[in-house]
Order: C-alpha cells, then structure tokens, then sequence
C-alpha cells in the first residue's frame, strides 16, 4: 500500500468537520479550532521537513478536559498526539492522518512552590524560562535551559528529555523531574507524587520521561528547583582552527574542572550571529567557545585563570571575559539564538543531534564537513562541545525538492559516523520520525521488540503519537520524499 492510500484511509475514518463539531460539544465551541488556516499552523513542528495537518485542534485549559479528548478518541480510535510549543526538531509532535492535535498551551500555571524543600509544581504548558523568572526572587532557578527556552514548553521538554549549554553540569531534564501527572492513552488519569528526591519502587518519572509522548499526555510536573550560584564567570576564547578548540575542550574536562556550559560554534555561525546580534565576533576566526564557570565566589576567578591558561595552550588567539552581567547576557543571547540566525545565510536549515565521546571532536567534525560538502551543502556548527553533542546544522531551500532529498540523506550519513566512534543519534532532540531509520544502528531486533513491548504496556491501541521512535516497514525518509512527489 502507498503512503498516499494510507492518508486516505486513514483521513476518512472521520471528517475533520464532524470531529470538530463532537469535540466543541465536548469540551467547549471556544477550545477547538475552526479555521482550516488554524489547523494549518500545527501541521508540523520545528523539523519542517514533516507535515500533517491535523483533523482537528484542541486548546484543554486543565486535566480533566485533555482526559476527556482522549477518551473520545478512544471511542473512535481516532489518533492524537499532545504539543506544546512545537519547537521539538524531530517530528515528535507531527499528528496522523485524520488526528486530533492536543495543544496544551493554555495549561500555563505555576501550581506551586515549595523553596524549603526545592521544589515547584507546574502545568505542562508553562514556558521553561518562565517558571525560572517565577522563582528568580528567591534566588532559585530550574537549571535545563534548552536553547529554545524561552519558547519551549516543561511537558514537551520532559517528553524529550531535554538538554541545553547547561546540561554539562547540572543534567538534563530526567535529572530535575521528581514527579508528574499524566493522562494515559486509555483515559486514566496517573498521579506520580514528587514529594520525595528518592521514591520508592520502581522509576516511572525515569521511564516516561524521553518517550516522546508515545506514553500518554504528561499535564502537569513536579520539579527540582536550583539555587542561583553566588558568582559567574563566563569567557569567550577564540581559536584559528576547530582542531584547536575541539582539544581545548577535551584539555578542559581532563583537567577536573567540570564548567557550567562549554559551547561551540564555528566561522559559518560566527558569521550569522554577528549580522544580527553586532556583539564583536572576530570575523576572521574559525571557532569560539562560550566557556562558563559558576559556584562560590572564592576561588572562581582562579578557576577561570586555569580554564585561560589552558585555551592558551590550545593556541587561542584571544580570551575575552565578560566585564558585567550584561556583557554575559548579550553573549548567552547570541548563542542561544544562533540557529534562528542563521536565516540570513539560507532559507531554511535542519538540525542534527549526535553524540559522540568528546575526544572524537576533532574527527568527527573533519568528516562531518567532508560528507556536507560531497553532498553540495553548507554546514554550520553550534553545540554543546562539553559533554560531545553535536548540532551540525545543514543549510538549505526547502523549496527545491532535490535539496531535501539530499539534506536528509547527508544527515543520515552523518549520525552513522557519530556511531561508527562510538557515539548515538540523539542526545536531546529525540528520534520522532526524523530518526526511525537510524535506530537499528544502536538497537539490535531484541532491544526494539522490548521497547516496543514497554510502549505497548502504556499504549495498547497505538493511538497516542503512533509511527514515531521505533522504526517501521517502510522508513522515514522514504515517506517523506513520497509525500513530496521527491523519487
């Protein structure tokens, strides 16, 4: 059967007319969408390459109502998928033919704060610097701070197991989750306490947390909340050469000083961000690192002089130390809308997701540019060169159909070298549909069943975000050159 006919099946289950007419009598005319232009804003997320309108759209403003769209969908074995701001970059909130997107926007409340025993409760649709800015009085944060923050939503980031510059030193997002409140795919509602760090039993936060919402719908989570370290100091090195500042990370980790970030980006990024952002980047250089020290402030700026002596030894051509919190902001602003910048040099772009062991930089990136450029493309690095997760960024006309075809395939090329030294094929963005074909790089055929058995456990119809994570008969990216008429 073609992926055409199997659109069609599916779609005609039940109009989009009619399933947005029950849903209104469900749970109100006013959170549902009834703009076909509407619909057309959630038919894909931030991995554009992948669409699907929607059936219908759904704006829940509690629990109760997103249980009762599930159970509806249960009814009519209707798929859905959950989405909160739809910054994922790997297809993980792309709706089925004839589904219902479950938008849990409207779910932006702080619950509560608990700062004797750090902690807050938050539903899912709470932006993740907001929840930071909630808390900042009481000198407290929440430490993941993807990059995408001050867009992307706390549900969506436990449902991705999401990273950011941060996560070198204080984790990713499993590392801060202590509890949740989840509408499983059979309608039942799943209260998991946070009330304790170290529950007994059996690790379910653990478990859910990174299933890209093929487990049920998480509504609302229970967090761990961070002090606000007493100092910062946050430095800019600049390098002649990426071999020159992939070993300069590696020197650093080696040497036992764990920072707060250490990020990458290369001439082609520099590029980008000074055109918009004017902050002094040398033009002329071929990699920077963002390097950032915080604890207590005695003995930090020695710290930061070893962390100099090092790049120095790595032949940096300059360390720039941010003089006040707003040089510091200006510079953490750049980077964090580095691939936004990048607009400039082309009209579209995707974003890779790979981990490798950090003393591979050097020859992954090598090989990386050597594979963008047998393909006809232009690569742009930014990433998280501390604990080894690269974003080589491929740049593009998503308007040419033989540029897709070609950005999806050097992608791919490109996560088989991040495993052949050792590494994986996503370190926070997620598998979605973008990633399907891959996973049998790392997973043998008893692993999937087992994952697969595990998912079947929490979703025995395969209605909640079915057809992404485990691969399928026919891959991802087959499917998505045959929707673009791309042979």
């Amino acid at each position: 059967m073609s992926y055409n006919r199997v659109v069609e099946v599916e779609a005609s289950q039940l109009q989009a007319e009619e399933i947005t007419r029950r849903l209104a009598e469900i749970i109100g005319e006013d959170k549902v969408a009834r703009m076909t232009a509407e619909r057309m804003v959630y038919e894909a997320d931030a991995f554009t390459m992948a669409k699907q309108r929607p059936a219908a759209v759904t704006y829940p403003s509690s629990t109760e109502e997103v249980q009762k769209i599930v159970r509806f969908c249960n009814r009519e074995s209707v798929p859905f998928v959950a989405r909160g701001a739809g910054t994922g970059l790997s297809g993980g909130a792309l709706v089925r033919p004839g589904g219902v997107m479950i938008s849990l926007t409207r779910m932006r409340r702080v619950l509560s704060v608990d700062y004797r025993n750090r902690r807050a409760t938050a539903e899912a649709g709470v932006v993740n610097l907001k929840l930071t800015q909630h808390v900042a009085d009481e000198n407290y944060h929440y430490a993941p701070d993807p990059s995408s923050q001050v867009v992307c939503t706390l549900g969506g980031n436990v449902a991705e197991n999401a990273g950011g510059p941060h996560t070198l030193k204080y984790g990713v997002t499993t590392n801060h989750l202590l509890g949740l409140r989840m509408v499983l795919p059979s309608g039942e509602i799943l209260d998991i306490s946070g009330e304790t760090d170290e529950p007994l039993g059996y690790d379910l936060p653990g478990l859910i947390t990174g299933s890209e919402g093929t487990f049920g719908i998480i509504t609302e989570v229970t967090v761990r909340l961070t002090p606000v370290p007493e100092a910062k100091h946050t430095a800019l090195a600049v390098f002649e050469t990426l071999d020159n500042a992939t070993h300069c990370v590696s020197d650093i980790i080696a040497s036992g000083i764990v920072p707060a970030a250490l990020e990458l980006m290369d001439a082609t990024v520099i590029e980008a961000v000074e055109a918009a952002f004017k902050f002094g980047f040398p033009m002329d250089a071929q990699a920077v690192l963002i390097i950032e020290l915080d604890g207590i402030r005695a003995g930090l700026s020695e710290i930061g002089k070893r962390v100099e002596d090092i790049c120095t030894r790595n032949k940096a051509r300059e360390v720039r130390v941010a003089e006040d919190e707003k040089q510091r902001a200006l510079l953490w602003m750049a980077r964090k809308k580095a691939v936004g910048a990048l607009g400039r040099l082309a009209p579209s772009n995707c974003t890779q997701d790979g981990v490798i062991p950090r003393s591979k930089l050097p020859e992954v990136l090598t090989r990386t540019g050597e594979i963008a450029d047998s393909f006809g493309l232009r690569l742009a690095n930014v990433f998280h060169a501390g604990d080894g997760n690269l974003h080589p960024i491929l740049l593009y006309d998503d308007r040419d159909p033989d540029q897709v075809r070609r950005v999806l395939e050097c992608g791919g090329e490109i996560l088989k070298v991040c495993v052949d030294v050792g590494g994986t094929i996503t370190g926070e963005h997620g598998v979605g549909v973008e990633k399907m074909d891959y996973m049998s790089l790392i997973f043998s055929p008893v692993d999937l069943d087992a994952m697969s058995r595990v998912r079947l456990a929490f979703n025995p119809e395969s209605l909640c975000n079915p057809h992404k994570v485990l691969p399928t008969a026919k891959g991802c990216v087959e499917l998505l050159l045959a929707k673009r008429g791309v042979h």
